[in-house]
């Protein structure tokens, strides 16, 4: 795992972190502390991938809108 800061992190960077995060919450062998230490980066993780992805649809409808194309997304799943 990597300890750059969550906002500089690419959105494959926060996500690849993201599953690393809940790899090891799943296993359970994270003494008590540290467990609650992943659980914040993983929720600071979902927040800066969800936040990156309303960016990309808002550029992908600013694009179509160019193109004459008719706007609106659906919202990512689970973000």
């Amino acid at each position: 795992m990597t300890d750059k800061p969550v906002v500089e992190l690419s959105f494959e960077e926060a996500m690849t972190a993201l599953e690393q995060v809940v790899t090891a919450l799943e296993r359970g062998e994270v003494p008590l502390e540290a467990s609650i230490q992943l659980y914040e980066r993983g929720a600071a993780l979902k927040a800066h991938c969800a936040a990156q992805l309303a960016k990309a649809e808002e550029r992908v409808e600013t694009i179509r809108a160019k193109e004459g194309q008719a706007i609106g997304t659906t919202p990512t799943e689970g973000m």
